[in-house]
């Protein structure tokens, strides 16, 4: 099952999807039935898809949901590879990637929908996307095994960490971040799949063999294979829980895939900044299978004064 959240006439609804469009659920939000449970969120939405449904292109998709928190992860072992080359100016995967999965906390209050337009950064001349799959946790729990966190996982979405580079690079030379290279945009949606659609799908480990492309103005830029994450989402989970709690509607993102999933990798691999970074008109696309697509174009961003340098002693 699907379950989206739309804007029409001003309002804003959750919706189950079907064929015909989306059918509004009257009363509750889409984090309403994430935290009610995934059975419960089915029966409400089965009985949604005998009711009128709105056709998906009359109206604005916004992300599926609102979460509290959202973490980042970064997964993917061919993406660190290039990274790290373009960003920190390293070479090769750091041997601490492999020892357990490292993520960030992102912004939640800068999700964007599925075809919104995303302005460029303040400041940023090395605009960027980030090709990922995020999962939805969907019961709250405390220092979870993998086996238990599996169970935990209410559903998928497809997800675009736009990322200012040349803001990131500053900041991560002060060992700490990403932050403000981060924080400006993140595409969610186009709504969220639930785990049993694509349980099906996964091998013995938790694994799904999904395949997911970018492109830009019409042209491929990266496409990989969700199960080369190095770790299947319930081990991701595990880790976010591990000493902590999740709550149920925290969102956490595989990270970029490879083989092209972002610029950086690409101007990692290089050794120059090609294909160019992303600018003004561009229309960015990216396509999950079984999940879905989401598309949006890069629009002018706030021309604001610099930064003020900090005092120094």
């Amino acid at each position: 099952m699907r379950f989206a959240t739309y804007e029409a006439g001003g309002e804003r609804h959750a919706a189950v999807v079907s064929a015909a469009g989306l059918h509004a659920l009257p009363g509750v939000t889409v984090l309403d039935l994430v935290r009610g449970g995934l059975p419960a969120a089915r029966e409400i939405g089965a009985a949604a898809l005998g009711g009128p449904a709105v056709p998906v292109g009359s109206v604005r998709l916004l992300p599926p949901l609102e979460p509290v928190a959202v973490r980042d992860f970064v997964a993917f072992e061919e993406h660190v590879e290039g990274v790290v080359r373009s960003v920190a100016g390293g070479a090769g995967v750091p041997p601490e990637w492999y020892e357990a999965p490292a993520f960030y906390f992102t912004n939640p209050y800068a999700l964007v929908g599925a075809h919104d337009d995303v302005p460029v950064p303040p400041g940023s001349k090395l605009f960027d996307f980030e090709l990922e799959v995020a999962v939805v946790v969907g019961r709250d729990g405390a220092s979870l095994t993998p086996e238990q966190a599996r169970e935990h996982i209410f559903g998928y979405a497809v997800m675009n960490d736009w990322s200012a580079r040349d803001l990131q690079r500053r900041e991560m030379r002060v060992q700490l971040g990403p932050a403000k290279g981060k924080d400006s945009a993140t595409t969610l949606g186009p709504w969220l799949v639930t785990a049993d659609e694509l349980a099906p799908r996964a091998d013995p480990d938790g694994h799904l063999p999904l395949e997911m492309r970018v492109s830009v103005n019409g042209t491929e830029i990266g496409r990989d294979l969700l199960s080369h994450m190095g770790w299947p989402f319930q081990d991701l989970i595990a880790y976010a829980s591990r000493g902590t709690t999740v709550r149920a509607g925290d969102v956490l993102g595989s990270g970029t895939c490879g083989n092209g999933g972002c610029l950086a990798e690409l101007w990692g691999r290089r050794g120059a900044t090609e294909p160019p970074p992303l600018r003004p008109g561009d229309v960015v696309e990216m396509t999950v299978e079984g999940i879905g697509t989401i598309r949006n174009r890069v629009v002018e961003g706030l021309d604001l004064p610099p930064v003020r340098p900090a005092r120094r002693r």
